[in-house]
């Protein structure tokens, strides 16, 4: 038995990286997750991964810039499922760059994707959440406690609307039963390898102030995180963001 059988959680982007992680590390506490993502031929690989260690996954198709595929995704849940009690809102097109550099219509797309699709998904998923006082992870990242912020001022400042949007949602929805807290991962995701290939000079360095030493696991270090704060054991923290970086932010 699991800490979360008989829950119904929809992941975005988990058809790899670190929305795959918690996707496996939630349906390995007995969750059914409902694998939403671009590219179909991920998604059934992470159902087919979670079907063969004994759960139960759907995919759904789901670009998340579009307002009538979160609305299909949600009802797909509710349909197969019969209901929604976790909702992790992973997916992000990343804006990296300096602000005269980066394209209007890449931070547009940043927007989208993040806190407008964070937005629009949460309010979907309230009227089930509210049914059995369910929980929200949505995702943050530490870039934005960088002191040296150049090129990274637009993907820190769509993923920082995402967090004013946790906090005014825990607030919100506290009366309802329903806790809202974000993560700040740092973990080694294929958008991570692929920073670390295109910049070493500047990943490296950074990655080395890590107290921990390394870089974090998708499933085991970001997703079992996730299982704890939606899970029982977390049910007095609302509100908050949780650090996932081995203590790097720290030092940021």
């Amino acid at each position: 038995m699991g800490i979360l059988d008989g829950k119904v959680a929809i992941v975005t982007g988990a058809g790899q990286g670190v929305g795959q992680g918690i996707a496996f590390a939630l349906a390995g506490e007995g969750a059914c997750i409902v694998v939403a993502g671009r590219t179909e031929s991920k998604l059934i690989d992470t159902c087919a991964e979670i079907e063969n260690r004994g759960g139960s996954a759907l995919p759904v198709v789901c670009e998340v810039t579009k307002a009538d595929d979160i609305d299909a995704c949600v009802q797909a849940a509710v349909d197969t499922y019969g209901g929604i009690d976790i909702l992790v809102n992973n997916a992000q097109i990343v804006p990296l760059g300096k602000i005269l550099d980066v394209k209007e219509k890449n931070f547009a797309a940043g927007w989208e994707s993040g806190p407008l699709a964070t937005f629009r998904f949460m309010r979907a998923c309230h009227p089930y959440l509210l049914q059995g006082g369910g929980s929200v992870v949505n995702l943050a990242t530490a870039a934005a406690l960088r002191w040296d912020m150049a090129g990274y001022g637009a993907y820190a400042g769509v993923k920082e609307a995402i967090r004013s949007l946790t906090r005014a949602a825990a607030s919100e929805w506290g009366p309802d039963n329903i806790r809202v807290n974000s993560i700040a991962p740092l973990a080694m995701s294929p958008g991570m390898e692929g920073w670390i290939k295109a910049v070493p000079d500047e990943a490296v360095p950074y990655l080395k102030t890590v107290p921990l030493g390394r870089v974090g696991d998708c499933e085991k270090d970001i997703g079992r995180a996730v299982v704890f704060l939606v899970g029982p054991d977390a049910g007095y923290i609302t509100g908050h963001t949780l650090m996932l970086d081995g203590g790097q932010a720290r030092l940021a």
